[in-house]
């Protein structure tokens, strides 16, 4: 067990042996909470938070009931809390409660207070910004749902949105809300091909797009792309078209009209009714990406959902009235729903709504927006920290980022490397960092460290949320001991869980998927350890971790090792088929701006590799690579990754590669694979 750190010191962790102190630096690194955050925690002590957990495991009903009277407004009361079975999947929370996701997160404010408070700020691509606040937010949210209205959507019907980071993506999903229609949204990244899969499988009735899309200074022609994909739609009737960039595009007479025309409209009035839904109607549908097949429509419904993403919004990242909230996250992805527009909105705080990428102009960007703006909590992605690491420290050094308390990290685990840098350089030592674990399938967080309260240890999630019960579990079904890896499992439910799939009858994939392997609980799919002080510690993806001679070793464990380099910006781990091992090693490095690769630099990493963590992690190859394939969301694509590294050198071999910021990273990854045996050598 380690050390117990001290008040405000970086702790390194005291079982690593080395003489060299720079590599010590970026091991495990331990910080406490400082005085300058846990003087305004909600949550005031450690003991206040095992008090309030213990009461959410032994009386979850009672301690959830409480919950959802003091986040949401209820028009009708529920009947029931819960119902639900894990052998044959199905859950229901708050059983004939009746409410809607748009009276909460716009009317509920007109009332108290806040009907002039910026609901969001609206940060374009070209660097303008426009503020919008909650009476503004009813008023262009009443005005697109009387639209929808007026085409005969109502409750139950399906709206697809295939939008960039403009304010017109928040209006539509609220408008949505308010009607009772289900919304989909299609992440703006994705092809022709992909939009028109999920527009067939969802059964919208009206696509909301944009004559193009503006990002980094790119141009992403979204109509094109829908008009192609609804060669192949006939059940879409009309096509919303936000004119973003003033383009001359096709406008296919009697389905295709203009956005700001339609909401203009003489008969749209500035008031729509709300539709009180139940508390197990479905919100919205969204589709996992990056994955062969089928897509998966996840499911989540009202209630449930939107209690899940309030409470965890306002404890995990301790907003408070007058806080300025900062998420770069897309729309598109289950953060930009969960954290950039439900959760905020639910407790009316202050939002930034961001255009663009971390890069452009320059890299900039994020700390002139914290600054101007006086931002109190920033969530973001490790994959954009160490983006923003590779340009050094003296951009955020040259900015005000006082106003900072919070910094939260989404998508994976923060490598050690990447944790110290956000820790010291952009939070300047004060602030918390929640490295917050949950998925599109859990609604809301899961597992993290609340500000004020908890030692941050990096790279590890931390403790589970009120409510939330992990459990690691071996291969042979059993409990795992402390220190053990195993399989991250829930043993009971949420109210944010996820209800299935959309469009699959019988649910057996989303049993088959969650339920089956490890019967009586969810399973994650994520490889996990739990620590004596509690912490859990994320390995990645079960199929990303490595049996190498019967070993098993996580990637995220290596990369961090590599990532620790003074070198290496960023890694990526993957298995490849070896002749004697089973399974070998290949790493994938992206060297900092300015880093020649050497001779010496395979043997370098692998010597940094046996001391972090012995021979056996050592990889067969390392190959330098310019970038690494991802999503816009910032998702490395470890499938593309395995094929290459397998010796795929075909790229249509490889799969769907529309999510990708740009497929011809591939080609140049193939292009300049060294030759690699089955034997590694």
């Amino acid at each position: 067990m380690f050390s117990p750190p001290m008040r405000g010191v970086i702790i390194k962790d005291p079982n690593l042996q080395s003489s060299n102190q720079d590599q010590v630096e970026e091991s495990i690194l331990f910080a406490e909470p400082t005085e300058y955050v846990s003087e305004l925690s909600w949550i005031n002590s450690l003991d206040t938070y095992k008090e309030m957990y213990q009461r959410s495991i032994e009386d979850p009903e009672g301690f959830w009931a409480e919950q959802a009277e003091e986040f949401l407004y209820w028009k009708e009361p529920w009947s029931k809390v819960l119902e639900w079975d894990f052998e044959d999947p199905h859950f229901s929370w708050f059983v004939g409660g009746k409410t809607n996701v748009s009276y909460n997160c716009i009317d509920r404010h007109l009332h108290d207070g806040r009907r002039n408070k910026a609901a969001f700020i609206w940060e374009s691509d070209e660097r303008h910004s426009k503020v919008y606040t909650y009476q503004s937010l009813y008023t262009r949210v009443c005005r697109l749902s009387n639209v929808l209205k007026s085409y005969g959507i109502g409750k139950g019907d399906v709206v697809a949105i295939f939008l960039p980071m403009v304010p017109e993506i928040v209006f539509a999903m609220l408008a949505c809300a308010r009607i009772g229609a289900i919304h989909t949204i299609i992440f703006s990244g994705f092809s022709a091909e992909a939009l028109r899969d999920r527009l067939q499988q969802s059964h919208a009735k009206v696509l909301i797009t944009a004559d193009s899309g503006l990002r980094g200074g790119r141009i992403n022609p979204l109509k094109n792309m829908a008009d192609a994909a609804l060669l192949e739609c006939p059940e879409i009737q009309k096509v919303i078209v936000v004119s973003r960039l003033q383009q001359r595009i096709n406008m296919e007479p009697g389905r295709d009209v203009y956005y700001h025309e339609e909401v203009a409209r003489k008969d749209i009035k500035r008031h729509c009714d709300i539709e009180w839904v139940d508390a197990e109607h479905p919100l919205f549908i969204l589709y996992t990406s990056g994955s062969t097949g089928r897509p998966k429509g996840v499911v989540h419904t009202t209630g449930g959902y939107l209690l899940g993403t309030s409470i965890t919004f306002k404890y995990i990242f301790d907003t408070h009235e007058d806080d300025v909230y900062f998420c770069t996250a897309d729309a598109g992805w289950i953060t930009g729903h969960s954290y950039l527009v439900y959760g905020p909105l639910s407790l009316g705080v202050t939002s930034v709504l961001f255009e663009g990428v971390p890069t452009y102009p320059d890299a900039g960007r994020f700390w002139d927006i914290i600054e101007r703006h006086g931002v109190n909590q920033f969530y973001t992605a490790p994959t954009a920290i160490r983006s923003l690491m590779r340009h050094g420290s003296e951009l955020p050094l040259s900015y005000d980022l006082s106003s900072l308390r919070v910094l939260g990290s989404v998508g994976e685990p923060i490598n050690p490397a990447a944790w110290k840098w956000f820790y010291r350089v952009v939070g300047k030592e004060r602030c918390s960092i929640a490295d917050t674990w949950w998925q599109t399938e859990t609604g809301m967080h899961m597992i993290t460290t609340l500000p004020g309260i908890m030692t941050m240890k990096s790279s590890a999630a931390g403790l589970p949320f009120f409510g939330v019960q992990p459990i690691v579990i071996t291969s042979e079904q059993k409990e795992a001991e402390i220190g053990e890896d195993g399989h991250l499992c829930m043993k009971y439910p949420w109210p944010s869980i996820a209800r299935g799939f959309w469009d699959e009858v019988d649910n057996t994939r989303f049993k088959e998927t969650y339920f089956s392997p490890f019967p009586g609980y969810y399973f994650t799919g994520d490889a996990a350890m739990k620590d004596e002080d509690g912490y859990y510690w994320l390995k990645g993806r079960v199929d990303d971790m490595l049996n190498v001679s019967g070993h098993r070793l996580g990637t995220a464990e290596i990369e961090a090792a590599l990532n620790s380099s003074p070198d290496v910006a960023e890694s990526a781990v993957v298995s490849f088929p070896h002749d004697i091992k089973g399974e070998g090693i290949y790493a994938y490095i992206v060297l900092k701006d300015g880093i020649v690769a050497s001779d010496d630099l395979p043997a370098r990493l692998s010597g940094l590799i046996r001391l972090k963590i012995g021979p056996i992690a050592r990889p067969d190859v390392i190959h330098v690579v310019d970038e690494l394939p991802k999503t816009r969301s910032g998702k490395l694509m470890r499938r593309i990754l395995r094929k290459i590294a397998s010796g795929t050198t075909d790229i249509k071999e490889l799969g769907d590669l529309s999510t990708l910021v740009d497929e011809d990273v591939v080609e140049m990854i193939i292009k300049s694979r060294p030759k690699v045996s089955s034997s590694g050598d």
